[in-house]
């Protein structure tokens, strides 16, 4: 069962999709990669390599525009403008996509996030962001090191970069954070650096935060095959049990 929204989003003045497959079970947000819509997971066959578990009611699977990702892609305004509107993207999520998830699931429940090459960032930044919301993050072929995709640095990016602010971050709030679980799965293959799943977790583990990294292999490469088979194994190792 699929549905699709779109609303006009207040915190960036643009509007943003959300697409849903299923009817019962742990929602899943799964972010496209950079220049990705809300559908472009289905279009790319990764939702129906989890058909099994969308049909057995043990994941809703949900995925969003990539807003400010397609903004990075098309270089669009300033360096600044795009890590002003990458802040507002996860704003958005938080405080407009989760409510919409929650309603779509009849109340607040946590969370686990996902994505592939810029969706792992944002999935990585969510967990470290906001862990009171979400409890997990698969994060595959990830590029964690945004600052030349964008093409600046800003304080927003700072905000918005767990690579950034992780380092300084201390109390109540990176207590939060260790209460989570971060997987970074990586292929070692064409176009794949697993080097930057190596440096995520180096951060991550030096302020305690529960991770392991994943690489699957020289025969992996950074293309959507990878994410067939890397999704459907790490939702039955972390929420089909």
């Amino acid at each position: 069962m699929k549905t699709v929204e779109q609303w006009m989003s207040p915190r960036m003045d643009r509007p943003i999709a959300l697409a849903r497959w299923g009817h019962y079970g742990t929602p899943v947000l799964v972010f496209p990669t950079a220049g990705g819509d809300a559908e472009e997971v289905e279009r790319n066959h990764l939702i129906g390599h989890c058909q099994d578990l969308i049909d057995a009611g043990t994941v809703k699977l949900y995925s969003c525009d990539s807003v400010a990702g397609a903004a990075m892609v098309r270089k669009e305004g300033s360096p600044e403008y795009r890590t002003w509107l990458l802040n507002r993207f996860h704003q958005c999520i938080v405080e407009e996509v989760v409510p919409a998830i929650y309603n779509d699931c009849g109340g607040p429940q946590p969370i686990v996030v996902a994505g592939a090459s810029i969706g792992a960032f944002n999935a990585l930044a969510m967990v470290c962001r906001y862990p009171e919301v979400f409890r997990l993050a698969i994060c595959m072929s990830g590029t964690y090191n945004i600052e030349g995709l964008i093409g600046g640095y800003s304080d927003d990016l700072y905000f918005a970069s767990p690579m950034a602010f992780l380092p300084g971050l201390d109390g109540p709030a990176l207590e939060a954070i260790r209460q989570r679980f971060v997987l970074l799965a990586s292929g070692q293959g064409a176009w794949e650096d697993v080097g930057e799943s190596w440096a995520a977790a180096a951060v991550l583990g030096a302020k305690s935060i529960p991770n392991r990294v994943d690489p699957w292999g020289q025969e992996w490469e950074h293309d959507w095959p990878t994410w067939w088979a890397m999704l459907p194994t790490y939702l039955r190792e972390f929420v089909a049990r």
